[in-house]
């Protein structure tokens, strides 16, 4: 597929997005205007009651994001009720279209769609309502992180990151797990992001068994962190992919084991031992950095010898990737951008808007992937051409 064309599917992907929730907008308000017309909402009896309703018709809607199709309008048996809201809509060109682009890429908030619906109609719209038009559009980004895998994933980055969020009426750090994918052309992909509210172990497991449900397939190196809860559940769920510890963290925790004085110097040579392309080159600096250091620093070493293993991984895949996948520092970046984005909310009230609002974020910040080739997958087809220990 070429940029064009994923430029091509990732604007009319947009587009239909703004079209459902529009129409989600739209659907509500008329319902509203129809439940004040009879003095009474569907099926409720009351003395006021005015009228019954009689169904529905569909009718076409043209937006400057394409034409809305089968759009429900209500009836009344005696056919008296009228509505404004469409010739408002065309006063209102693009607005209703911007502010629900805004709500999917900024987080899905009732002050948004208050705004939106106070200019549809002069029907002062319920509560109950807007959070019914708020679920809506929160459906679709449910339904964007659920979405079916139909592309082979060889890279899989898994990271956390924490938010404050009110949990059972008290404030809590809680994390926000992400799986990033480079699928099979090269290309970077948000995969999923869900909160973790119990046992981080069985979240993290739970997280790898619904991306396999929706398709995931041909992973063959997972990159994280050092966390015993990703490694437990990596070995239950893909217990034959190889596993790449950060390269970044894994300098830190030795570091912290070296006098502050003495870091620079001993920074220096863990670097040198990442910046090479072969394994046979890579080890043997690691052991002249285990000899040199194993009298001066002796946690410092002990911490390197327990993990330069498991750090080294990456020199069994293609040099061109190594830079790529040695580390998280992709992820890093990508919550960076979350934080920055979110940081006006302070306390989260709960941790579905948090994960919407993550999402809605997530997708804005990672717009650009789809237009630019992380990797040429080639060198590692070719070198999968050959016997390997990951070749599937």
């Amino acid at each position: 597929m070429t940029n064009e064309e994923m430029r091509r599917l990732t604007k009319e992907e947009i587009s239909r997005r703004i079209r459902e929730g529009v129409k989600a907008v739209i659907e509500q308000v008329l319902e509203e205007e129809m439940t004040e017309h009879l003095g009474a909402a569907y099926r409720e009896r009351t003395p006021q009651r005015r009228g019954e309703r009689n169904g529905h018709y569909t009718r076409s809607l043209i937006t400057p994001v394409g034409k809305i199709e089968q759009l429900r309008v209500p009836r009344d048996r005696e056919g008296t009720f009228l509505t404004e809201v469409f010739e408002r809509y065309k006063r209102m060109t693009g607005e209703v279209e911007e502010a629900v682009l805004e709500m999917y890429l900024q987080g899905v908030s009732t002050r948004k769609v208050e705004a939106i619906t106070a200019g549809l109609s002069k029907i002062k719209i319920g509560k109950d309502a807007v959070s019914r038009i708020a679920g809506r559009l929160e459906e679709e980004l449910k339904r964007w992180r659920g979405r079916p895998l139909e592309k082979a994933y060889p890279y899989l980055y898994l990271d956390a990151t924490f938010f404050k969020v009110n949990w059972g009426g008290r404030v809590v750090d809680l994390a926000l797990l992400v799986a990033v994918g480079v699928n099979e052309e090269g290309y970077r992909e948000v995969l999923a992001v869900e909160p973790a509210g119990g046992e981080r172990k069985e979240a993290w497991r739970n997280l790898l068994k619904g991306l396999l449900e929706r398709g995931l397939r041909g992973v063959r190196l997972v990159i994280s962190d050092d966390h015993e809860s990703i490694k437990q559940a990596l070995a239950a769920e893909l217990p034959k992919t190889l596993w790449q510890r950060c390269v970044v963290h894994f300098e830190r925790n030795v570091l912290a084991h070296v006098p502050r004085k003495e870091v620079e110097e001993v920074a220096g040579d863990l670097r040198e031992i990442f910046q090479v392309k072969r394994r046979s080159t890579a080890e043997a600096l690691a052991q002249e950095f285990i000899e040199r250091y194993k009298g001066r620093f002796p946690r410092a070493v002990e911490t390197f010898e327990r993990g330069i293993s498991e750090a080294l991984t990456y020199l069994d895949f293609p040099a061109s990737h190594q830079r790529h996948i040695k580390s998280t520092n992709m992820l890093e970046r990508l919550f960076k951008e979350v934080k920055r984005r979110t940081r006006v909310v302070g306390v989260f009230p709960s941790e579905r808007s948090l994960t919407n609002l993550a999402t809605a974020v997530m997708l804005r910040a990672t717009e650009d992937w789809n237009f630019r080739r992380y990797m040429d997958m080639r060198p590692l087809w070719a070198m999968e051409s050959k016997p390997t220990k990951f070749a599937t």
